[in-house]
């Protein structure tokens, strides 16, 4: 092991950062002030902790369960370590948190007068993860979209200062369609976990077993449920982008990456032929920057 790997083994608010930060759109990009910059990256900070806890991908080694006060025979223990997380983030509220990551974040709070409400949406999530792994219909599937992705949204509404209830809506929007999407991309990771995001209602209209999700490369039935699924996405991006011309600013070309990631991760599923059991189709740089630009200019 080199020494930065070391390092990064022994530091794990360095490497949990480190992850947030190579996401697939950029979580607090350059041209963001500085304060809104911090401020993201300790929102993104905590969300990706709480997904690495949910999805058993922590640092080797059990730093963060020691943080957390997770005694070692439980350190694997995935409900363990969240409940003993969503404690130390009631501590961010009021007291002092054990976890690097969350001192962090007690400054954000602080400063952009944020609730717990959004937070524990995402631990919740993630405990549901733990116990939920089929949606039978696509109203459940929304119904764990509203934990599990919705609240980064009115987290970066609230850490800018533009929250209102119809920017909150299409926020969610938004939010929701990024999860479909990546949900769609990570099908064949996704059921090594044993967790399928496909509505079971609309895998029989389609006439999709779930032994058809592990095969190498996707039939017919399946690239049709995942274009189904798909145009889901898309139209809740079309839906929701109107949030992007109601700012201003930095803020706006901000927004607008996160609906074109959203669009262009689409467009390369479709590109895929909507075979994504291979492996999860991403956009190439050229394909994000052309929608972004529809983006700005209120096409889509």
């Amino acid at each position: 092991m080199t020494a930065v790997g070391t390092a990064h083994r022994a530091d794990p608010e360095r490497t949990t950062l480190d992850k947030a930060a190579g996401e697939n759109f950029p979580v607090a990009p350059f041209f963001l002030p500085r304060a809104w910059r911090a401020d993201l990256m300790a929102v993104y900070g905590f969300a990706r902790l709480v997904d690495d806890i949910g999805d058993g991908d922590l640092a080797p080694g059990g730093a963060d369960a020691r943080l957390l006060g997770v005694s070692p025979d439980r350190a694997e223990d995935r409900l363990a370590l969240l409940d003993a997380f969503e404690a130390d983030l009631r501590r961010v509220f009021d007291g002092e948190p054990r976890h690097p990551l969350l001192r962090r974040l007690q400054r954000t709070v602080r400063r952009c007068s944020l609730t717990p409400e959004p937070f524990l949406g995402l631990i919740a999530a993630n405990r549901q993860d733990q116990l939920v792994g089929r949606y039978e219909t696509y109203d459940d599937l929304l119904a764990y979209c509203e934990l599990s992705a919705n609240p980064v949204g009115r987290l970066v509404l609230a850490v800018t200062g533009t929250a209102t209830p119809e920017r909150v809506r299409r926020s969610d929007m938004i939010c929701t369609a990024l999860q479909i999407v990546e949900h769609l991309q990570d099908v064949a990771e996704d059921l090594g976990r044993d967790r399928i995001y496909l509505p079971a209602a609309d895998m029989r209209r389609f006439h999709v077993r779930e032994a058809d999700l592990a095969a190498p490369s996707a039939g017919a039935s399946v690239r049709a449920l995942v274009a189904y699924e798909a145009q889901r996405a898309r139209d809740l991006l079309n839906e929701g982008a109107p949030l992007v011309g109601s700012v201003h600013g930095r803020l706006r070309l901000l927004l607008a990456g996160f609906v074109a990631g959203g669009r262009a991760a689409v467009d390369a599923i479709a590109a895929a032929d909507y075979d994504v059991l291979p492996g999860p189709p991403k956009p190439g740089k050229l394909r994000l920057l052309r929608a972004v630009g529809v983006t700005l200019r209120g096409e889509g």
